[in-house]
Order: C-alpha cells, then structure tokens, then sequence
C-alpha cells in the first residue's frame, strides 16, 4: 500500500502509489481524504494506553509513594513515540478498509455508501 516498505528514511513513509498495483483502486478517494485518520491513531494510542495500564497494575501496581505512576507514564508516552511511524501507517490502511471494500464478484474494490 506504501511505495516504501520500511518505514525509513521517515519523510517518505507515508507515500503512496496513486493507485494499488494488484486492483487498480485508487488510493486517495478525495483531496484531504486521510485527514480522519488522526481519529484512528488517537483510538490506537488510547488502546496501548490502556494495554499498559492494565500490564502495569498486575506485574508492578500503581503507588504515589514509589513513583510507579510516572514510570507508568514514561513508559506510556515512550512507547507511543516509537511506535508513532506504524501507527500513522496502520491506521491509514484502517481507515481506508473502513471505506472501501473488496467486491469478491468483480475482483474489483467498490467504494462503501450510506446505503449499504
């Protein structure tokens, strides 16, 4: 879906052919059309968010007294800066599966409507 595979050299991770290789699909329906895709990334972060809290609480607990809530935090906020390039990535092809379907009759992807 990307033109590069890796994620670096990071100014180029997030290009994208014009359309995919194996169908034709054109890969931005609209001008400005990945802009939602900062909801999908949001929704991914609070999901590790709440992965680690929950990791966190059963191996090591939650203590004003220790410091262990800002080691929680550190952890939390550092984990999410490194895996930001994936999830930018990720949740492009999200978002784009949530509005485009595979059309198994045609081979062809069709673009979802208010109807279906």
């Amino acid at each position: 879906m990307f033109c590069n595979k890796s994620i670096f050299p990071l100014k180029e991770m997030m290009q994208m052919p014009k359309n995919c290789a194996e169908c034709g699909q054109k890969m931005e329906l609209e001008i400005g059309f990945y802009y939602g895709t900062g909801y999908v990334s949001y929704g991914l972060s609070v999901a590790i968010a709440v992965f680690n809290i929950v990791w966190y609480a059963v191996l090591v607990g939650f203590s004003w007294k220790d410091n262990s809530v800002w080691w929680y935090l550190g952890i939390t906020v550092g984990m999410l800066i490194l895996l930001q390039p994936w999830l930018m990535r990720l949740s492009r092809v999200i978002y784009l599966y949530m509005f485009v379907k595979y059309g198994s009759n045609s081979g062809r992807f069709e673009q979802r409507t208010n109807s279906e």
